[in-house]
């Protein structure tokens, strides 16, 4: 199943495949014997205390400290991966003067790279620019004429076996690196990036087997065995192969059991089918102690309640995973808008190209929060009907009159709902909109989304520069009018300083979400009405001040929404780096659990990420000044 194949018999030859996997690529695996002339690549034991001894040093080795691997340490190590080993540059530096320059390829990164599948298979690139420390990005002319590798790693293991995996994670933890796990780059804070680091390249674990009938304790139906480096639009042509649904990824090019999965993943049908971390029986792992296991119910348990939410990049590195899957279900998509001035809405819609028309012009502010509120409420029905509904509110600018505005969009999707359906559940939501003045409006013909229809492809994937925090909003808010109110108000607030809001309207609670249960998932969630993203589009640059104030600001505009939902929390894969008690905001009650279970299974602490489990005891020394990944880390204090 890889797509090394010349590689995969290389491997053969150098490792003995073995009977316990779920692809190929999972066969070959590290064996003591394989270790006994390179011991760089031993695998840890927890038994023996001397074992430890990476676990005491001050700071992770890195270019140019005493004990960064010589150059045949290196070499010795690319060896042992069969070749596996590359140490790329940031994509950008074909735009900088010196050796690596390249105009053709400089002006196809600025032009056309955005249209293909360039920048979500290149090893070191994530999707946003910040937390690499904004070094050596593709620019015309760069305005400090240099290219650093910034916080983008200093060697990638292209992964194409367990094996190398076992190794890449030996050698990290024996030597004294910093370690990242990359999939598809869908990496908002940098917990894929880190300079001087290691990083192993999962995306091309690209298995899939439907399983037409599969039986773990209590569950017995359909499920399907999934290579960590599938991504939503791959899984997306497998379910139209076997007429199947699968709980994915919103985005075409997120990997379905990777980050998103351990963070908790939620998807369009994840009010009637649970998130991404409901979905796994069975899991496949390289531990921290270079270990490959099965993480299950009833094997290796802890591993197996904590990798399903409890965060990525912190107890293993997952190569491929069995999950529940559904029988096929219809999604219809329906849209409306309205804005409150005559000018054309920005160039931002969460169905690219496509926005409901004629578009409603709102004279008075009054009207469009009234309306903006009426939506709201109607979410409640949306999600208790299994749907899921998605909503922006933008300010704006008009720079002939130079006056301000605000545009909303919403799209929901709607499962097991048929045209004329769906029509007649919207129409009461269009019915109160007319009735306090929102005209001209109409209840659109629903149509199939794109990511779920046929035409679908894995191209367009780029890195932004956005900034952002979220907030996980309780069901309990909407039940309670004073309070729904409050909660508005706090939303409207977002909006009237500057902020671009994002609502996700979905309930995937315990019972939804049904067997195997009992997982890491912040139980916030359990809670939850909508998840709520407040985006700062501003660039700021490398200009610590600005972003230092840019952040006090969004943190101030969030605590609006913290006051309305107090010992809620926020969504750990779509979060601000510097969240506010994020041990409680991303974990909840489970905090205190995970944080045993990283200790018991990586006390060497090879597995670190910022703010994930027990990453409270390093921080990167950013040479930047502001939280990214550009810099060595260290041991606080």
């Amino acid at each position: 199943m890889s797509i090394f194949p010349s590689l995969f018999f290389i491997l053969l030859g150098l490792f003995s495949p073995v009977d316990c996997y779920n692809f190929p690529y999972e066969s070959v695996q590290l064996q003591d014997a394989d270790v006994a002339n390179f011991s760089a690549i031993a695998f840890g034991d927890l038994t023996k205390p001397t074992n430890l001894t990476s676990n005491r040093t001050t700071c992770r080795e890195f270019p140019g400290s005493a004990k960064w691997p010589t150059e045949n340490e290196w070499s010795r190590f690319n060896v042992s991966l069969g070749g596996a080993l590359v140490k790329p540059l940031p994509p950008g530096a074909v735009c900088y003067p010196g050796p690596n320059y390249d105009s053709a390829k400089c002006d196809f990164l600025l032009n056309n790279a955005s249209s293909t599948r360039f920048y979500v298979d290149d090893p070191v690139t994530i999707m946003t620019k910040w937390p690499q420390g904004e070094t050596c990005y593709p620019e015309t002319n760069p305005a400090n004429g240099t290219c650093t590798q910034g916080g983008f790693p200093a060697y990638v293991v292209n992964a194409s076996s367990v094996a190398q995996i076992q190794a890449a994670v030996n050698f990290a933890r024996n030597k004294s690196l910093r370690l990242v796990i990359k999939n598809t780059g869908h990496d908002f804070d940098g917990r894929s990036a880190g300079a001087g680091s290691l990083s192993v390249w999962t995306h091309f674990f690209k298995g899939f087997e439907f399983l037409p009938q599969y039986s773990q304790g209590n569950y017995t139906g359909l499920a399907a065995r999934v290579g960590a480096g599938l991504e939503t639009w791959e899984l997306y042509q497998f379910m139209d192969d076997f007429n199947i649904t699968i709980v994915t990824p919103g985005a075409g090019t997120v990997g379905g059991v990777g980050g998103w999965m351990a963070g908790g993943g939620h998807g369009v049908i994840s009010s009637s089918y649970g998130l991404g971390a409901d979905q796994p029986l069975e899991l496949q792992v390289v531990t921290a102690d270079g270990r490959f296991v099965t993480a299950s119910p009833t094997s290796h348990p802890d591993l197996f309640f904590a990798m399903r939410g409890g965060g990525g990049s912190t107890y293993g590195i997952v190569t491929s995973a069995i999950i529940k899957v559904y029988p096929r279900i219809r999604v219809t998509n329906t849209m409306l808008s309205f804005q409150t001035l005559d000018a054309p809405p920005p160039n931002i819609f969460f169905i690219p190209g496509q926005r409901p028309e004629p578009l409603a012009i709102i004279k008075n502010l009054t009207t469009f929060w009234h309306g903006v509120d009426i939506y709201f409420a109607f979410t409640k029905e949306v999600a208790a009907a299994g749907g899921a509904a998605y909503s922006l509110i933008i300010p704006f600018s008009d720079p002939k009159t130079n006056q301000s505005g605000f545009n909303f969009f919403m799209t929901v999707r709607m499962p097991n709902m048929v045209e004329d359906q769906v029509i007649h559940f919207f129409q009461p939501l269009f019915d109160s909109l007319v009735g306090i003045g929102i005209a001209p409006l109409q209840n659109p013909a629903p149509t199939s989304p794109i990511n779920w229809g046929p035409a679908r492809s894995g191209n367009g994937a780029r890195p932004g520069n956005s900034r952002f925090a979220t907030r996980l909003l309780p069901a309990k808010n909407w039940d309670n009018a004073t309070l729904f109110l409050e909660t508005t108000k706090a939303i409207r607030a977002t909006a009237e300083n500057g902020y671009t809001f994002h609502g996700v309207s979905i309930t995937p609670t315990e019972k939804v979400a049904g067997y195997p249960g009992n997982n890491a998932v912040n139980p916030a969630w359990r809670a939850t009405l909508m998840h709520a993203d407040v985006f700062d589009y501003n660039d700021y640059g490398v200009d610590v001040e600005q972003i230092k104030d840019a952040h006090e600001r969004l943190d101030g505009v969030m605590n609006g929404l913290r006051a309305v939902s107090p010992g809620a929390g926020a969504y750990l894969n779509e979060a601000d780096l510097q969240e506010p008690g994020w041990q409680q905001s991303f974990f909840g009650s489970n905090y205190e659990k995970l944080l045993k279970i990283k200790k018991a299974n990586d006390p060497w602490g090879v597995f670190w990420a910022p703010t994930t489990v027990g990453s409270e005891g390093w921080e990167v020394r950013s040479v930047d000044g502001w939280p990214s990944q550009n810099g060595r880390l260290c041991r606080v204090g």
